[in-house]
């Protein structure tokens, strides 16, 4: 028995945005990490690795389900982000020290690849139709088959200037503001001249990062369709997922969804009633590899696909976790790249490559990961990673009400 004798947080990059879990054991050099990574609340993820550290000291390490169930459980409440993060970085570490026991890849320990490598879609963006054509090309030639297509920032297409907008006199805001209808003439417009520059031969996305009112966006997913999107992703709000019935009654644009999810309520309606076409959920959030690899299990048999989210904030770990996860899953669909710098990616040793659309992982045991903490020490700014965080101001429509997320 490999009993688990310490659980550390390691935090790194250059604001210390990233958390890393190390579990040690009693075994002479053997320990695994995980991610715990949380962009807005880094420091109440690490409180809580360190609540639940106590009731895992001392258990085998070997037992990954019951420790799950066990931390799962351990706070009553459970299914939130924090707990999920928190609960994602200790499990993923368990399942590297069980690899390393096994001298085994993660996804060859869970069954073995279904494919020789992992396909990602590439994030294209650009101010206007031009530069927005313009890298689309750039990630064509860099092999990418699939790619995410976005006018700007998101919401890009549905903002307006202030003199379009007819802004109250007591306006709470005196920048640019969204609005649905704008998005709805502008989006569509978008794909048209893509289609016309580029053909139907690459496949696209876009994601509206849930800037619609409900009856917009099933207005958008029924305009779409005649540009074969690859999926449309976070349509609508997690609150509003009801609405993707009427949206499968209106169309056949495929959905992508769950950037947000922590519960299995949000994700299971959608996955049983096949209302979505992927499922988004980051593996950190959905309460690590264990939790995951049920969530894909179960979106095999109403043929839905995985599409772990990734998206700039995320960290090598958890991507490498992604990446098995990848390898062992048939119902597969595609996987979000990140992009890191080389300074990033010398704090991960072993880390997955990413070349011409293809992600790559090695064959080390365990998730083949490793973090240098000399290197990752030297990467955080210390001061940055004190300060408070500080949430981006929301975008706004004309009388002021905020648009989610």
């Amino acid at each position: 028995m490999t009993k688990i004798t310490r659980i550390e947080c390691i935090r790194t990059r250059a604001d210390g945005m990233w958390t890393i879990v190390k579990v040690h054991t009693d075994q002479p050099g053997l320990y695994g990490i995980g991610s715990a990574s949380d962009v807005r609340h880094p420091e109440t993820v690490i409180k809580a690795v360190e609540t639940i550290t106590p009731v895992l000291i001392g258990r085998d390490a070997g037992l990954i389900e019951d420790n799950w169930q066990c931390v799962y459980t351990s706070g009553y409440w459970r299914n939130g982000s924090i707990l999920n993060t928190a609960l994602a970085g200790i499990d993923m570490a368990l399942w590297d020290i069980k690899g390393k026991e096994a001298n085994m890849p993660v996804y060859e320990l869970l069954g073995g690849p279904c494919r020789s490598a992992v396909p990602c879609y590439a994030h294209a963006g650009g101010n206007d139709l031009a530069e927005l054509e313009d890298d689309v090309r750039r990630y064509m030639a860099e092999g990418y088959d699939v790619i995410r297509c976005q006018l700007g920032a998101y919401g890009g297409g549905g903002f307006l200037e202030p003199a379009q907008a007819k802004l109250p006199k007591n306006a709470w805001t005196h920048g640019r503001v969204f609005d649905d209808e704008a998005y709805l003439e502008n989006i569509p417009k978008m794909f048209d001249y893509l289609r016309s520059k580029l053909g139907f031969g690459v496949k696209l996305t876009h994601d509206v990062h849930e800037h619609l009112r409900p009856q917009s966006a099933v207005q958008l997913a029924k305009l779409l369709e005649p540009y074969r999107l690859f999926f449309l992703e976070d349509v609508l709000a997690p609150e509003q997922v009801h609405w993707y019935r009427l949206i499968r009654e209106q169309c056949t644009t495929p959905q992508a969804m769950g950037e947000l999810f922590v519960n299995p309520h949000e994700y299971l309606p959608l996955i049983t009633e096949r209302l979505i076409d992927y499922v988004r959920v980051r593996v950190s959030k959905g309460a690590g590899i264990t939790q995951c690899r049920k969530i894909a299990t179960l979106a095999e048999w109403f043929g839905v696909q995985t599409a772990w989210q990734e998206g700039g904030d995320n960290d090598p770990v958890n991507q490498m976790a992604a990446c098995h996860l990848d390898m062992l899953t048939w119902n597969f669909g595609i996987q979000e790249e990140n992009h890191f710098s080389a300074a990033e990616l010398d704090v991960f040793p072993g880390h997955a490559v990413l070349e011409g659309g293809y992600l790559y992982p090695n064959k080390q045991p365990g998730l083949g990961i490793d973090i240098d903490e000399v290197k990752a020490a030297a990467l955080l700014d210390a001061e940055k990673a004190r300060r408070p965080t500080i949430y981006g101001e929301p975008d706004r429509r004309a009388d002021g009400s905020i648009v989610r997320p």
